[in-house]
């Protein structure tokens, strides 16, 4: 099962906790046991799992992300947001979740978060859960 999830930024750089919407896609399926991916069509955001429970760790990542592409370096890149390119390069643009039970498996601190580098804007991300060969064929 594909499903978009639509994400609306409202800073320049910011990390959005997707998780619960993520959950819910998977609650949607029906899928018990599998995995999900996601994906985001996008140069200049990206995905990624880490601390969900201490904002000020959100805020310690973008900080040190600007730390090594700086918003205003002497870049080729004429549209202004060179910076917002390599932090998506580093970050990545997908990451793979197993599912238990319905559930996705994190672990106690982890959230999955889309990263905005070049908002605000509307974006997507793009989430793919597909079930284990053990559950598709009903073992």
């Amino acid at each position: 099962m594909l499903q978009t999830l639509s994400v609306t930024s409202r800073n320049r750089c910011e990390l959005i906790d997707i998780t619960d919407s993520v959950q819910e896609v998977i609650a949607r399926s029906s899928i018990q046991d599998g995995s999900c991916l996601l994906f985001v069509p996008h140069t200049t955001a990206a995905v990624t799992i880490n601390e969900g429970a201490d904002p000020s760790v959100r805020e310690d990542l973008l900080a040190q992300l600007s730390v090594l592409a700086p918003p205003n370096a002497a870049y080729r890149h004429r549209e202004g947001n060179a910076g917002a390119h390599i932090k998506a390069t580093l970050v990545g643009a997908s990451e793979q979740v197993i599912i238990r039970k319905g559930k996705l498996v994190l672990g106690t601190w982890q959230a999955i978060f889309f990263c905005e580098f070049d908002g605000p804007r509307q974006r997507k991300v793009n989430v793919l859960v597909h079930a284990d060969r053990a559950s598709a064929s009903g073992s």
